[in-house]
């Protein structure tokens, strides 16, 4: 049975240094605010203002933590959803009033996390807690910028952007998004990785209210499935969790908005707007139409506003006197929430083919195939413990997906071993008489190098192991063998394939009756770099040999400024150069303005003189006009032309200002794309190993996304493993922090490989 219950509304006051307690006070239950203004005398003795407010809520959080705030809004909301009950937890409020903060948290430090952070961590510690459960996650990530849906998860590689634009879609179960992923997590660390994945690809600007301001709505929305391992396996209950972070409302004469970001701030108080009306239609009880559809905000949010679920606003406020205005704004959409009713109640659903014992099942969908291909390519680079099973069917995709995940690593394998050894079939005779005639096959038929008779690659000792005699011979090995393929004949060279020399790291110790053959090898080793490609190889750049030891930091920066990273050093070298000048303007008019004020005091002073001077000599009058003498005329002309002076060189200074201001951002911008290049050079340089790097160059076989990024961008792999293992024994949040940084370093490294790649793809076109 459900019952219907009132929305719960909270508010939460951003700190600051200047709070009005003289103008906003609180309850003795801190479960309401006063809001009191003095009278505008101005308007005159009639004066009907509307000088106090009162608004009843749920709670104030006044300078509280994370922890508490998660506890006292969203704990019992979670808590519910794993029984069955929907959840929405929203976040409103002015642009800059702590939305995003009290929502997502700062993602850099453990303690200052979020709600949504918070959530996904009781989520899986209540998973943990009922056995008697088999429960499964998803999760996915919705984005509504101007009036269009983004799903902020499209960015993983087996997921990729929409062919088709997402859509809105209601059924008998409710308002689902056509085109949007979602994704199965089966720990935290999971979900995290997920969560920060759609925090980078969040879109923000800054403006004078806000240096980051979010200039989308964002739903969160973690999706659960339970199925009891005890009871029925018919009966299941299935629950969703919005968490919704909300774009601030602007008024633009204070944000200073222009350009896109005036479109951006046009979308998002059009959006508000239409949810406030839907918020008033739904409290009043004589509605019968609620305009869901008037935007994308409120026809997403159908089933949370008003529907089958527990919900929840936290309304995030100034405590400044200046913002009061949009502050009263925020508290009456709060006061509007809290008459809104919802119905929660326990979504039980059953499953028809569960006694079933002949099921044929449709086809997997793309979306559904992508995620499993995901799954198994977790599962085999060791980040999933386990793949939970569903169904029959799954358990053919998923046995499918490790036929083709084996099948693009065998053909990795291939290539990369083409790429380094020559391939020689056993039954080519025209080959192998080539090879003995080259003295490198016995007559026994067994290769150089090969101790069990099995191989079938070119081996080479290694260097340590080889005799130290002169080489007799002229010819080079590969000058001989294709001189003994010739005289086989031209119909069969080598099984039509190029044969070239091997270098194989096997550690093998060759026979003294060899050694003329070995000198042939070592000479051809040691020439092998300044030989010209074969004419079917792309041209590689000749790069110089790597240090044994990477020069420090501030000495190969000097270099990168010189050599690749000119065009960024000189350009940020000019945009410095006009700072400079800019800020050497700005002082030059800042003391001439000083100079002018001082001018102006020394005048008004001289005119006070000369004024009360007159007065006790007495003032004369003509035709009703005051007479003064020339001095104090002069006086008067003087401060009038002085004060012109002043304005005109203090609005210089106010464009001078927005010039440094101008000039001080590109700057930073291009300081931090010369640190940021620098990183990128400095690591492939010194830190990649070399064969990974012609193995990541662009046209080479091993594509992004086929190698998990932990195996390959370790920028400093020895530094990463001790910085692991100090998370795990020192962090001083605890053990329970370990999967928030673990997804945080994770994702860091995933997007410093692509931008990697990025860059190496741009150096190759060059």
């Amino acid at each position: 049975m459900s019952t219907r219950k009132k929305v719960h509304a909270f508010v939460r006051v951003r700190p600051t240094d200047d709070f009005a307690h003289e103008v906003i006070r609180y309850g003795d239950d801190n479960k309401s605010i006063d809001i009191h203004l003095k009278k505008d005398t101005r308007r005159g003795v009639v004066n009907n203002q509307q000088t106090d407010w009162s608004f009843k809520l749920d709670g104030v959080l006044h300078d509280a933590s994370q922890d508490l705030v998660y506890e006292t809004v969203a704990k019992d909301v979670i808590s519910q959803a794993l029984d069955g009950y929907n959840g929405t937890i929203m976040c409103y409020g002015q642009t800059g009033a702590g939305k995003t903060y009290t929502m997502t948290g700062a993602t850099e430090n453990y303690k200052h996390r979020g709600i949504l952070p918070r959530a996904l961590q009781q989520v899986f510690r209540m998973i943990e807690e009922r056995p008697t459960h088999a429960i499964t996650v998803r999760v996915s990530y919705l984005e509504i910028y101007n009036e269009s849906l983004f799903d902020l998860l499209s960015t993983l590689p087996y997921v990729g952007p929409s062919v088709t634009p997402m859509t809105i879609v209601e059924n008998p179960q409710g308002v689902f998004i056509k085109g949007l992923s979602v994704h199965l997590t089966s720990q935290e660390e999971d979900a995290f990785s997920l969560l920060f994945e759609g925090e980078t690809n969040r879109i923000i600007a800054s403006h004078t209210m806000n240096k980051n301001s979010s200039r989308s709505h964002c739903i969160f929305t973690i999706y659960v499935e339970a199925h009891s391992r005890t009871l029925s396996d018919e009966k299941y209950i299935t629950s969703k969790i919005n968490l919704v972070d909300l774009a601030g409302s602007e008024r633009l004469g204070k944000s200073g908005s222009e350009g896109r970001v005036l479109k951006e701030a046009t979308y998002i108080n059009k959006s508000l707007s239409f949810l406030e009306q839907a918020i008033i239609a739904l409290g009043d009880q004589k509605r019968d139409h609620i305009p869901f559809r008037q935007c994308k905000l409120t026809h997403a949010l159908k089933d949370s506003l008003g529907g089958n679920c527990n919900m929840v606003l936290v309304t995030n406020i100034y405590g400044d006197a200046a913002q009061l205005e949009e502050t009263l704004s925020s508290l009456r959409f709060a006061s509007r929430m809290k008459l809104v009713t919802t119905e929660p109640a326990i979504n039980e659903k059953y499953d028809a083919e569960a006694n079933r014992s002949l099921v044929n099942y449709d086809p997997m969908d793309e979306i559904q195939i992508a995620e499993i291909n995901s799954q198994v390519r977790r599962y085999l680079e060791g980040t999933l413990d386990e793949i939970d099973i569903i169904n029959l069917r799954q358990i053919q995709e998923v046995f499918n997906q490790f036929r083709v995940v084996l099948s693009q690593q065998e053909q990795e394998v291939e290539c990369a071993l083409r790429r380094k050894y020559t391939f020689i079939d056993k039954n080519d005779f025209a080959a192998i008489s080539a090879v003995q005639k080259a003295g490198l096959m016995d007559v026994d038929g067994h290769l150089v190098g090969e101790p069990d008779g099995q191989g079938f690659g070119l081996g080479v000792a290694p260097f340590s192991a080889k005799p130290g005699k002169k080489a007799k011979s002229k010819k080079t090995f590969k000058d001989q063998l294709s001189s003994s393929a010739r005289k086989e004949g031209a119909s069969s060279p080598v099984g039509g394939k190029d044969l070239d020399v091997s270098i194989s790291k096997t550690q093998l110790t060759p026979s003294s009756k060899d050694g003329d053959v070995k000198d042939m090898l070592l000479r051809d080793r040691e020439t092998s770099n300044i030989e010209p490609p074969s004419s079917d190889s792309p041209k590689e750049e000749l790069r110089p040999p790597r240090p044994s030891t990477p020069p420090s930091k501030p000495v190969a920066f000097e270099d990168f400024k010189n050599e690749r990273g000119s065009e960024i050093n000189r350009i940020f070298k000019e945009n410095k150069s006009i700072l400079n000048e800019r800020r050497k303007r700005a002082s030059e008019t800042t003391q001439r303005i000083n100079a002018i004020k001082r001018e102006i005091d020394m005048t008004k002073e001289a005119l006070n003189f000369q004024k009360s001077l007159r007065e006790k000599q007495g003032e004369y009058e003509n035709q009703g006009l005051m007479i003064i003498d020339e001095e104090e005329f002069l006086l008067i002309l003087k401060l009038k032309d002085l004060k012109k002076q002043y304005r005109t060189e203090y609005q210089d200074l106010r464009d001078l200002r927005a010039e440094i201001q101008y000039c001080q951002h590109l700057v930073d911008q291009c300081r931090h794309r010369l640190l940021t290049e620098f990183d990128i050079w400095y690591n492939e340089s010194f830190f990649i190993p070399e064969d990974m790097q012609v193995a990541l160059k662009p046209g080479s076989s091993i594509r992004p996304g086929m190698i998990p990024v932990s195996r390959i961008m370790s920028l400093g792999e020895d530094d990463q493993d001790k910085f692991s293992q100090l998370q795990q024994t020192m962090l001083p949040e605890g053990p329970d922090s370990i999967s928030f940084y673990n997804a945080k370093v994770k994702t860091e490294q995933k997007h410093k490989y692509l931008k990697t790649m990025m860059g190496l793809q741009q150096t190759q076109r060059k």
